[in-house]
């Protein structure tokens, strides 16, 4: 039986991939993976500094060191067997093809439309010679570069974009935590049900078809004049806690002078400001104020409540445009310019006329002492307790990344990303693979974390209208 017939398969693997996943060497099971030495060349120069990428080709040389040290005295033209390192949790498991590298010049095949020695083009001729010398075998580039991938389509080699690090197959599978009940809810789980009044809020145990496929802190919103709106906040196998939810749409309810405007906006402060939820993800586009709801929250439970000590805000520094070069001063003093919509938020929070101009001069000087801007790069090592986080623009980050600052909580710290899928400019990141959606996926069985969804704009509506039709 050949090759073919038994679907092994040869990777061939682009230096993006290991940039951006280390494991990689370890997530393509049964099958082979070939190394160019080319890329072993860019990985070579792209070793030093702090950067992720960076931090990322070192311990792709650390893996393929322990992989040529465990097989020592082996035959490297035959293959290496692929093993994942023992002491590295995050690398899977029941991976047993093999690794090989290029031992020999190969012979060059590109067309003649494609001159040059560039990198891409030599890893596209080591992939178009492989497939030429052993065609029983299947032959398979993988990049993130969609150039490349491009190229190598139209000298007839098969490849494919790194998939392993998406968390979905499609981002409008992401878990929207928001469920509008139907009309016959009531009819359907009435059946057994139990409710009481607690500290002024309403409970009900529910059994019924729908109960079995929610999520803790789950928002639920039966619209129209039987208006109903709670949260999930046990789930079991044949019933399910709900609590009804807090209505700060109402002024009477206000949060630091702001109420909801809408359905989602109300869920987000019931979430924001409930202390037994340690993490919470709003996820939605420009103007539907994820920002401003998370302030007044924080500063409500930080000033009012002594709940946390103090609020740290902060963002990856990722510029839209062209990077403004260094920025003097403190770390504090370099972040400011990226925190543009914190001050435009405080700007509404603290708008007053108690004192005049000496009253807002006195507010500022508090709100200054009790919010710190910190950067994203010296997060490592940090354990932060009783604080408010707010980790703005969160589509940016990568999953360990995301990983490396949720970790950083102590006891009585609670951690606010706020982001929004279609706007990443992070290179090699897409809705699926984002850092965003994987905690989002990840967090929304646990009991202490919570999940919203914000569609509406509430900006302005010229930012509504320009939002719907540009």
């Amino acid at each position: 039986m050949s090759k073919a017939d038994s679907g092994k398969r040869l990777f061939v693997l682009d230096t993006n991939v290991l940039m951006h996943d280390p494991t990689a060497l370890f997530r393509f099971q049964e099958h082979d993976i070939y190394l160019p030495m080319i890329v072993l060349e860019e990985l070579d120069r792209s070793k030093k500094g702090v950067s992720e990428v960076a931090r990322n080709v070192r311990q792709v040389s650390r893996f393929l060191d322990e992989i040529m040290a465990r097989e020592n005295g082996a035959d490297i033209h035959a293959g290496l067997p692929i093993a994942p390192p023992q002491a590295d949790a995050s690398a899977p498991l029941g991976c047993s093809g093999r690794l090989f590298f290029q031992t020999e010049a190969l012979p060059q095949a590109l067309p003649a439309s494609l001159p040059g020695s560039s990198a891409d083009n030599t890893i596209l001729a080591t992939a178009l010679a492989l497939q030429n010398d052993d065609r029983d075998t299947p032959v398979t580039l993988v990049s993130k570069d969609i150039n490349l991938r491009l190229k190598a389509s139209i000298v007839g080699v098969h490849a494919e974009d790194y998939h392993n690090d998406q968390v979905l197959d499609d981002v409008n599978l992401l878990y929207n935590g928001l469920e509008e009940l139907p009309s016959d809810f009531w009819e359907l789980h009435s059946k057994d049900m139990e409710s009481w009044q607690e500290n002024g809020r309403a409970f009900y145990r529910m059994h019924g078809p729908m109960t079995v496929k929610w999520h803790p802190n789950q928002c639920l919103t039966l619209p129209g004049e039987r208006g109903f709106s709670a949260l999930v906040r046990e789930v079991h196998d044949d019933h399910a806690l709900i609590e009804t939810a807090t209505d700060y749409t109402s002024p009477r309810h206000s949060v630091w002078g702001i109420h909801a405007r809408n359905p989602e906006q109300n869920f987000a402060l019931n979430l924001l400001l409930d202390p037994e939820i340690d993490f919470v993800t709003l996820v939605g586009p420009a103007g539907t104020g994820k920002t401003l709801l998370t302030l007044a929250a924080a500063l409500m439970q930080t000033l009012d409540e002594n709940r946390y000590k103090e609020i740290i805000m902060t963002r990856v520094t990722v510029p839209v445009g062209e990077d403004i070069g260094f920025l003097p001063g403190t770390e504090e003093e370099k972040m400011t310019p990226w925190m543009g919509a914190l001050m435009d938020n405080l700007e509404v929070l603290t708008r007053t006329d108690i004192g005049g101009e000496w009253g807002r001069e006195a507010t500022n000087d508090l709100l200054r002492n009790r919010i710190k801007i910190r950067s994203l790069n010296f997060m490592r090592g940090r354990t932060f307790l009783n604080r408010f986080l707010i980790l703005d623009e969160a589509q940016n980050l990568t999953s360990k990344q995301m990983k490396t600052l949720i970790t950083r909580a102590g006891p009585g710290t609670k951690i606010v990303c706020l982001g929004n899928v279609a706007q990443i400019d992070t290179p090699y990141l897409t809705e699926t693979t984002s850092g965003l959606t994987y905690v989002v996926d990840r967090f929304k069985g646990w009991p202490h974390s919570g999940h919203i969804i914000l569609r509406r704009g509430e900006r302005s509506r010229l930012a509504d209208f320009a939002s719907d039709t540009l």
